[in-house]
């Protein structure tokens, strides 16, 4: 599995990202690829903040669904995304898209960082965990715009 925190992941994620532009037209689901770039933001800003949270997450999710997150397996299209981060209004391209690989560029530097607090939802992950979690996010939605 690919991981963001490796130089080939993030190398793959910044080219495919370099192929987008606004005109990028989605293969599946209802995102526009600005409202995608925005989307896609979250998580990554979730792992680099990397704040201590008090939530347990959910033992249903971590039991039944955690793995599908950092294996090789592709998710299927149309996944469902939770409330927050459905992009409810129109996003601009290009400020969200600078704003995401500016993301993609800060996480991908936390290759030496040892301490990780859990996930909100999805409870512990390893380092090795969350580079493959992220790429594989990133790897889904670009899929979903044809890069």
């Amino acid at each position: 599995m690919k991981s963001l925190l490796t130089n080939e992941g993030h190398q793959d994620i910044k080219s495919r990202l370099e192929k987008l532009n606004e005109n990028s037209e989605r293969q599946w689901g209802k995102m526009t690829v600005g409202q995608m770039a925005w989307h896609c933001q979250y998580p990554l800003k979730l792992a680099i903040e990397n704040r201590e949270n008090s939530s347990k997450g959910n033992w249903f999710i971590k039991t039944f669904f955690k793995k599908s997150l950092y294996n090789d397996k592709p998710w299927r299209k149309n996944l469902p995304t939770a409330p927050q981060l459905k992009a409810k209004q129109p996003k601009e391209f290009k400020a969200e898209f600078d704003k995401l690989k500016t993301l993609v560029d800060e996480f991908a530097k936390l290759d030496l960082r040892e301490n990780w607090y859990p996930h909100p939802s999805f409870g512990e992950f390893t380092k090795e965990q969350w580079g493959q979690l992220e790429y594989k996010h990133l790897d889904h939605h670009l899929k979903q715009f044809g890069v």
